[in-house]
């Protein structure tokens, strides 16, 4: 049967066909070199049928498996098993995660911490790879340690501040230098306010300002040398802020709180828009019904926006006398025209919460929000011409016109509204406005308005329960900034206020109602509506959402992260971070951390294996320079007072590599470790900004010739170089 024939063939023809195509005598040219290539292949065709006649023969017939028996396995030599496991062990260690600095960056500017928390999100979690680095293996990443190291700068890597060698010797009485001796006595003038000839600091940048360079042990003081023998390179690291205000932003919140992604609509959506951008919940963001006595402004918070205390907020006698200290140098004592409400202890009120589910946010309190209205009288003094309360249901509880005991210089109408045909026939005096409000508020009554404390001012009265719609809600870019009212109540409220701003003036009572609306929302919302963790998540919220590599999905192991900070015990366990291991000092961080990735023996508190993300501070270096929030210099003197002694920095820097160091050993396998400073040197910048707000305060008030202190050009241009200078970091990252 032919080839060409359309009928079905059985499989028997078609192998007596493949065998005559094997041994045909028409055999191609690639047949034929193939077989003068290979000579030891059968080069006779009549000997290849006979094979295969012999095969037949044998019982096997044509197109059938043959059984052939195995061969003696060949014993392998022991080079060849030494071959096989060198090539098992360098593929296991090819597999070791590992961090590659490309010799082209694709850097322009500084990395930001931003930068480093997305490193950890991309080997924890759905983070995208970041271009500043090559991450080898990412995936074998078991854990992610970020040390928080404030007081170390890159000034000590390049040898502008000098530190000592352990053989080294000086008197204690020696401070340290971080600028030259020239710049030194610019600060000097500065600090004088005499004028400068030259900037303080150069603000030119090169490559060198921004990109990693490596870490040689034999060019660093000898206290840094064990940090170059854990990671390969410095990183300037710059900390967010505002360069317009001269602003630096928190270095903790930036690298524990992750920006919502948006998508290309909403940004698209919001260049469009004219009014301020309504507040972007995260896909995550739960309502917490939350009294309003979780609102009451802490002593902290009056002192940093100036108010007048009332002696009720403080426990000891001490405190009580510091603050008629304060209020008696700004003339806000009784014999001034100063009232306190009838509040003797500030135990009078149980601030206690009441169930989440409560429909009474009040907690059975008396709530009432206020607004005042100003004018200008004789010295440049803001005097009250109107007072409006809201009650908590929007009843008016007052509202009523002062005339004020000085001659009215200006009644400030494009903002209070004030004319003289209105103030004309008003015989109220403030001392009637303080008798009745003496009597309304009592130890049950909350105070609420926005920015209360020129409010206050104007009726010259304090009270201890206050609720300051512009802390409760604090600008973005953080204090001293404040969000204006009229800003809260479009973003937050949808609402139009003080439309008539620059013309016949605001309404008191709709301010009024406004800053009660905004509190009642934040009861509703929850303590972090407002704010920037509302736009936010949680890094450890983010990486809680994560299953654990190398468990099933159906187990529901996700990824745990702790947070191990200075802190007092009642803290523990209180924010996303779910464990909180609070420390008094470095020694117990160094501990905790080790607790934090190794795990509870027993498991009580930590799991066995540990937690894969842990975020922790060390703060002892911190505070032996003076970076502190609670040890900066808020009098603006000469900041050399505040530095150590170059022995005493020398000592401080070598504990604090050495606990890096110790915190390095315990690490397992395959732990992504950072280290960052968060800032540089903030004091110069602390001090030049306290500068500026008593410039501000006396402006308002003195002559220019009867100020303390000047502000011209010269200091803000200082004060723009020490803000730049205090947003430098430092960075180091490593995978152990």
């Amino acid at each position: 049967m032919g080839r060409n024939s359309h009928r079905k063939r059985s499989r028997t023809q078609y192998e007596k066909d493949d065998v005559a195509d094997t041994y045909s005598p028409n055999v191609g040219l690639a047949a034929t070199l193939s077989q003068l290539r290979n000579s030891d292949q059968v080069d006779d065709l009549d000997t290849a049928k006979s094979a295969l006649k012999d095969d037949s023969e044998s019982g096997y017939p044509s197109g059938d498996w043959k059984v052939v028996g195995s061969q003696p396995k060949r014993r392998k030599s022991s080079q060849s098993t030494k071959v096989v496991n060198d090539r098992a062990a360098s593929k296991k260690e090819n597999n070791r995660p590992g961090l590659t600095f490309a010799e082209l960056h694709k850097l322009h500017s500084s990395l930001k911490i931003l930068d480093l928390q997305g490193l950890v999100l991309y080997c924890l979690a759905d983070g995208v790879s970041p271009q500043w680095i090559s991450v080898r293996h990412h995936a074998q990443i078991r854990k992610a340690v970020v040390l928080l190291v404030p007081g170390i700068e890159r000034d000590m890597f390049n040898g502008t501040i000098k530190l000592l060698d352990s053989t080294s010797s000086i008197g204690d009485n020696q401070t340290i230098s971080a600028i030259s001796a020239a710049d030194e006595m610019k600060v000097q003038q500065c600090s004088t306010n005499e004028p400068l000839k030259e900037p303080l600091l150069s603000l030119r940048r090169s490559p060198d300002d921004y990109l990693p360079f490596p870490l040689e042990i034999d060019h660093l003081p000898t206290p840094l040398r064990p940090l170059a023998k854990i990671f390969s390179h410095f990183l300037p690291v710059n900390t967010p802020g505002d360069d317009k205000y001269y602003k630096v932003h928190s270095p903790l919140q930036a690298m524990l709180t992750s920006p919502i992604p948006k998508s290309q609509e909403d940004r698209n959506a919001e260049k469009l828009m004219k009014t301020p951008r309504p507040p972007r919940e995260s896909s995550l963001w739960r309502n917490e019904r939350t009294p309003i006595t979780s609102f009451i402004a802490s002593n902290e918070d009056l002192q940093e926006n100036e108010y007048a205390i009332h002696p009720a907020c403080f426990d000891g006698d001490q405190g009580r006398e510091d603050n008629m200290i304060r209020r008696r140098f700004a003339k806000q004592l009784e014999e001034f025209g100063w009232v306190d409400t009838k509040v003797k202890v500030f135990e009078d009120v149980e601030i206690s919460e009441p169930p989440r589910d409560t429909d009474d946010l009040t907690a059975g309190r008396t709530v009432l929000a206020l607004d005042c209205e100003m004018c200008q009288v004789e010295g440049n003094e803001h005097a009250l011409t109107r007072i409006s309360i809201i009650g908590w249901n929007g009843e008016v509880v007052m509202d009523e016109l002062v005339m004020p005991d000085k001659p009215i210089t200006n009644y400030l109408t494009q903002y209070s509204g004030m004319t003289a045909a209105k103030l004309a026939s008003v015989t109220t005096m403030l001392p009637d406005i303080q008798a009745r409000l003496l009597d309304l508020l009592n130890t049950n009554t909350i105070l609420i308005g926005h920015s209360l404390n020129a409010d206050l001012n104007a009726m010259k009265l304090t009270h201890p329960f206050i609720i300051d719609t512009s802390i409760i809600y604090p600008h973005p870019r953080g204090p001293p900034l404040k969000s204006s009212l009229k800003f809260l109540a479009q973003k937050y409220l949808g609402r139009e206020i003080q439309q008539n701003h620059g013309s016949t003036g605001h309404d008191s009572i709709e301010d009024a109602i406004a800053c009660l609306d905004l509190v009642k929302q934040k009861c509703e919302k929850g303590i972090k509506w407002g704010t920037s963790e509302a736009s936010g998540e949680s890094i450890f919220t983010r990486l809680s959402r994560m299953h654990r590599p190398g468990t099933a999905k159906e187990a529901e192991t996700y990824r745990l992260g702790a947070r191990i900070d200075y802190g007092r015990k009642d803290q523990r366990n209180r924010g996303p971070e779910k464990l909180w291991i609070p420390c008094s000092n470095d020694e117990e961080v160094v501990s905790g951390v080790k607790r934090a990735v190794l795990g509870d023996d027993n498991g009580a508190v930590i799991p066995g294996g540990g937690v894969d993300f842990a975020w922790a501070r060390l703060r002892e270096l911190e505070n032996l320079r003076g970076w502190s929030n609670d040890n900066r210099n808020p009098v603006f003197s000469d900041t050399s007072t505040l530095e150590p002694s170059l022995a005493e920095l020398s000592l401080a820097v070598s504990q604090t590599v050495q606990n890096i160091v110790l915190i390095h050993a315990v690490l397992p396998p395959c732990t992504l470790f950072i280290v960052y400073s968060g800032t540089g040197d903030p004091k110069e910048m602390g001090r030049l900004q306290e500068m500026r707000r008593r410039f501000k305060r006396e402006y308002a008030i003195k002559k220019w010739d009867e100020l303390s202190v000047r502000w011209t050009d010269v200091e803000e241009q200082a004060l723009r170089r020490a803000c730049a200078k205090a947003r430098q970091g430092a960075g180091f990252v490593t995978i152990t």
